[in-house]
């Protein structure tokens, strides 16, 4: 038996990062205001290091090295690797009806999350990982199936590890860079820092994902349906589709899907802006999902003007779905020690995932030339105490080195009554002026959209 492949080895690697993490959509929150003891992120110059030649580069490796979460559409993604299927049935030996059944039944799990409609399931990863291992477990047997998960996720890593760039990279293409840390999105054209913007980003139960992706479609008011989940029962009727336009729906008038599981789109309001504002999307005030979709329609070479955008706003009922033919890459970093504009910033360990440490903090430095020892001892000690500072999670408690953070928990709303971590106690970065980064690093703000 041959199983049929399709998928090219690039679709494979962006739908690995698709998948790895939770498959949930966004939600409606309560306006609050954000905690505003927040350095403020403004420096002078804007050079940049040598850039990585890869353009397709996402965070630097090391930064967070938690296991990779097996799910049935991660295993179906591998699986269409022809290479990994058989190299996974050789060592393994694996027999063709159990892997033709392994990828029945990963293909169907991605069928139905496509019927039910993607950008409006939630599951957390905890839920579809125990899902997965079941059904390993049940083809292969409990041995083989570990084996075989412990295969995928080495498999997986290396693909993950062939486009890492170096800390604080700046793209030399056309692209729109995410940092979720840092509560920013940034639109680079040609290289060159065009626009940024102040966003929202998932709450610690329902985190950003790392990795590439592509925009290819922006839908302009956009339908919800609401999942079951406890944050919706009571308001809404799950699996009830919301209507466009409707003051119950969350997504404001404009969604623009970016791959398993995560959306940009509207509905947010400005103090949520620069805090936790979502159950895994990029979250933008009405006002800024309009300008970006009008920014990204004209990266992708097909510009919709200002005054279209604002005419299908009017409509607000009717769904209008545009594909872009060229998609526009889209980069999720999950950054928390940069040189950015010159100086070095550490930012909240907001998802726990164990990023801010002494050994990051010196792989970063050293990156742009600048050795931790030859700091004064004033300036060892003040960064250091920072680093400490920062390395605790939105509650202020310590978050341990190599941390796996958010992998190892639910991740789900679905424990008690649903609450979510809406807000960070304390500062959320720290900056530090240090002679020999000036000139360097990743740049600042560029016309900022709030």
């Amino acid at each position: 038996m041959t199983r049929v492949f399709s998928l090219s080895r690039k679709t494979i690697f962006i739908s690995v990062f698709g998948v790895f993490t939770l498959m949930f959509a966004c939600s409606p929150q309560q306006q609050q205001t954000p905690n505003t003891n927040q350095s403020a992120v403004n420096a002078p110059v804007n050079t940049q290091p040598a850039a990585n030649s890869n353009q397709m580069a996402t965070a630097a490796p090391n930064e967070s090295e938690a296991a990779l979460p097996v799910t049935l559409p991660l295993v179906d993604a591998m699986l269409a690797d022809e290479a990994f299927a058989n190299e996974a049935q050789s060592s393994l030996q694996i027999t063709d009806e159990q892997l033709q059944k392994l990828g029945d039944v990963s293909r169907n799990a991605v069928l139905l999350l496509n019927e039910n409609g993607v950008d409006d399931a939630v599951r957390s990863t905890k839920a579809a990982t125990q899902e997965a291992k079941k059904k390993i477990d049940e083809i292969l047997g409990a041995e083989k199936g570990s084996k075989f998960i412990a295969l995928l996720q080495k498999r997986a890593n290396e693909e993950d590890s062939l486009d890492l760039a170096r800390p604080s990279s700046v793209p030399t293409d056309s692209r729109i860079v995410v940092n979720a840390p840092a509560y920013r999105m940034d639109i680079f054209k040609n290289g060159t820092l065009f626009k940024s913007y102040k966003i929202g980003i998932g709450y610690p139960e329902f985190p950003l994902p790392r990795g590439l992706r592509k925009a290819s479609t922006i839908i302009f008011n956009p339908t919800w349906t609401p999942p079951d989940e406890p944050w919706v029962k009571g308001k809404l009727q799950p699996g009830k589709k919301v209507e466009a336009g409707s003051k119950d729906n969350p997504l404001g008038p404009i969604k623009i899907p970016i791959g398993l599981p995560s959306l940009i789109h509207g509905g947010k309001s400005p103090a949520r802006l620069g805090n936790f504002a979502s159950h895994g999307c990029v979250g933008l005030t009405n006002a800024q999902v309009q300008d970006f979709a009008m920014e990204l329609s004209s990266l992708s070479g097909q510009p919709i003007s200002m005054q279209d955008i604002k005419a299908y706003a009017k409509v607000n009922t009717k769904t209008k779905e545009v594909k872009l033919d060229n998609p526009v890459p889209f980069e999720l970093r999950y950054e928390t020690i940069m040189v950015e504009d010159g100086k070095l910033k550490i930012y909240r360990d907001v998802y726990e995932r164990g990023t801010n440490t002494e050994e990051n903090l010196i792989r970063v430095l050293e990156a742009f030339d600048v050795s931790f020892d030859s700091l004064t001892p004033d300036e060892q000690k003040q960064i250091l105490a920072g680093l400490q500072l920062m390395a605790i999670d939105a509650h202020g408690d310590r978050v341990s080195p190599n941390n796996n953070g958010n992998a190892n928990k639910s991740n789900s709303s679905k424990n008690g009554d649903g609450k979510v971590t809406k807000n960070i106690k304390g500062k959320k970065e720290v900056v530090f002026e240090l002679a020999g980064l000036k000139g360097k690093g990743y740049p600042k703000v560029v016309g900022i959209k709030m």
